[in-house]
């Protein structure tokens, strides 16, 4: 009899419409490796739908606030079935982008420097000399982010506005010049380097998922040393962090600083679109998509 696998998607954060197409990708490779898939719209009856769905298995395809850090995952070792992706306590600590720093600065890896600010604070009046960085401490997907270049007189409004449901924790954080690099790890594996060139001003919201947002170019054309310290780099976050399962550790490379590669971020739940980063650099090293999925679920644990 095949495992039934439950595949989480949708849920309550921003991100709510990448969670749908990352959710449906993966029902359908799970079922084409096999796996009997009940599809799960969480929601914060989620216990009760699991309950009803009785899986084997549970798949986290949901991304942002409540699915990814830390909180859904408390629900899950409650329910006590193996889940895939990183555990209570990697969630929550790489979602809070700067005390995720704290650690991995702490493990030797380079992060820009950055603080704490309410979100009116930092409307009214730069607290960090641009050009920096400013986007929500607890948010993914580059949602919210704003530069700030060299020369502006004033912050980004839009972190003081009514319409602003992003938290009032901001993280201003100094900006680094260069290219944009990725790492896809799967659990003791660092696969390959990408260099994302978006064609909108940065790696944006809609650089990541809309069609054409961005060009992906696979290997990245850097140096062999450089490609190596990335890997390097991704795995020892991974690692520092309590991660496990599937990530994606984020750089900027820039070639004419002392230190060349920052880390940004770790995604501990990368995503799993058409046009996402971490299938893509698995199929590059010859795992397809539906093999990809299969491991994930294979590798799904539980304290429990």
């Amino acid at each position: 009899m095949s495992k039934r696998v439950a595949v989480l998607m949708g849920g309550l954060s921003p991100e709510r419409d990448v969670s749908l197409v990352s959710g449906a990708a993966c029902a359908k490779g799970l079922r084409e490796a096999g796996y009997d898939v009940v599809e799960i719209d969480a929601s914060r009856e989620l216990a009760r739908q699991l309950a009803e769905a009785d899986p084997d298995i549970v798949f986290n395809a949901l991304h942002g606030e409540w699915g990814e850090d830390g909180l859904v995952q408390g629900v899950l070792e409650h329910f006590g079935k193996p889940y895939t992706h990183s555990g209570v306590l990697a969630s929550a600590l790489a979602m809070d982008k700067q005390k995720a720093k704290d650690v991995l600065r702490a493990a030797g890896i380079p992060c820009p420097e950055g603080v704490i600010a309410n979100r009116f604070e930092a409307a009214r009046a730069h607290v960090m000399k641009p050009p920096y960085v400013a986007k929500p401490n607890a948010q993914g997907s580059s949602v919210g982010v704003h530069i700030v270049l060299e020369g502006a007189n004033r912050p980004p409004a839009e972190l003081g506005s009514t319409a602003w449901a992003l938290g009032d924790e901001v993280l201003i954080e100094r900006y680094i010049p260069g290219r944009e690099l990725t790492v896809a790890v799967m659990e003791d594996k660092p696969l390959c380097v990408t260099e994302i060139v978006p064609k909108t001003t940065f790696y944006d919201y809609d650089a990541k998922y809309a069609d054409g947002g961005s060009d992906h170019i696979l290997p990245a054309p850097v140096s062999g040393e450089i490609a190596e310290r990335a890997k390097e780099l991704a795995l020892k976050a991974h690692r520092a962090l309590g991660c496990r399962g599937l990530t994606r550790a984020d750089f900027r490379y820039d070639p004419d600083n002392s230190e060349p590669l920052w880390l940004l971020e770790i995604n501990t739940q990368p995503g799993m679109t058409p046009t996402s980063l971490a299938p893509e650099q698995a199929q590059y090293c010859g795992i397809g998509f539906s093999d990809l999925v299969h491991w994930m679920a294979e590798n799904a644990s539980c304290r429990r």
